[in-house]
């Protein structure tokens, strides 16, 4: 299996790589590019949905992204561990019927030797908002540009 840098245990510096490395990925919006970043029998929970291995995080995500247009994500790191990261994160997206959202919350992530997520666990809100209220604006599947805002400088 091969690994995924940077691996535990954590400095501060690398902390930040792996949750900047995690929100690139997710602003792809590629499942299987995200599903690569996960131990094979990872175990997820995604706000109510609970989630073991590569195949159910591939399929979840598929299907995430389906529904959830124009989405742009923000992960900013909480606190680390020798093998553990927390972050707090912000994503906007637009539904079917046109409405903008922007979804807040947190994920406690535990990681193998290797570098890959064996535990995802997401608690999320998501928060209406017009689309003049939009924060969140780069190419779309592009990694967020290194000059735009994060979190706390957006105040979030």
């Amino acid at each position: 299996m091969a690994t995924r840098p940077p691996l535990p245990p954590f400095t501060q510096e690398s902390a930040i790589q792996k949750v900047r490395a995690a929100e690139d990925a997710w602003n792809s919006r590629d499942a299987e590019r995200c599903a690569g970043a996960y131990t094979p029998d990872s175990r997820w929970r995604n706000r109510s949905t609970f989630l073991t291995g590569r195949d159910e995080i591939v399929a979840f995500l598929t299907a995430k992204w389906e529904r959830e247009h124009d989405y742009r994500l923000i992960k900013e790191l909480w606190a680390f561990g020798d093998d553990r990261i927390a972050v707090r994160f912000a994503y906007e997206w637009r539904s079917d019927a046109g409405q903008w959202f922007r979804a807040h919350g947190n994920e406690n992530w535990a990681f193998d030797a290797d570098g890959l997520m064996s535990h995802r666990h997401a608690s999320i809100n998501d928060v209406a908002i017009e689309e003049s209220e939009r924060l969140f604006r780069w190419e779309l599947s592009a990694a967020r540009p290194a000059d735009h805002p994060g979190l706390s400088d957006l105040g979030l």
